[in-house]
């Protein structure tokens, strides 16, 4: 009996799903990100193989550069590339946990502070070494900066 397919074979067979539909968006997509999980893995010293985890960190920062490409051709008037960046970084959100809602996270970030002990700006490390392990692809590391931030009364 298999466990549960990880997240780049689920990508891997979501890519021939995607060429047999001819749906070119998934595919191109797909395509994408799997080479950016490859460069992850061969790049340093020694090349390995990602965990989930460091997978969802790599789909995360490609669905960031999807939104703020969006809006650079958006700002551009290329309303047409932006869509497609757009489309492309649903596409990516597909693999991605579920984004945390703001009263989950503003509640993370309150047992974070409590935890600990932290005010003022030099606390600021200590609750985002506490959140970012529970908040890993879940939710925007600016938005969640910021958060802390107002939280701590910055």
């Amino acid at each position: 009996m298999m466990g549960p397919m990880s997240i780049k074979e689920t990508l891997q067979s979501d890519l021939t799903e995607a060429i047999r539909s001819r749906n070119e968006l998934h595919t191109a997509t797909i395509r994408m990100v799997l080479t950016a999980i490859t460069n992850e893995e061969v790049s340093g010293k020694t090349a390995r193989v990602l965990t989930d985890a460091e997978i969802i960190t790599v789909l995360s920062r490609e669905s960031k550069k999807r939104r703020e490409a969006a809006e650079a051709f958006a700002a551009g008037n290329r309303q047409d590339r932006s869509d497609r960046e757009k489309a492309e970084g649903e596409v990516i959100a597909l693999y991605l946990p579920a984004q945390l809602g703001e009263a989950e996270l503003a509640q993370m970030i309150k047992e974070a502070v409590a935890e600990s002990g932290a005010a003022g700006p030099s606390g600021m490390g200590a609750v985002m070494k506490l959140l970012q392990p529970k908040i890993a692809g879940k939710a925007d590391g600016a938005v969640v900066s910021a958060a802390v931030k107002a939280a701590l009364g910055l």
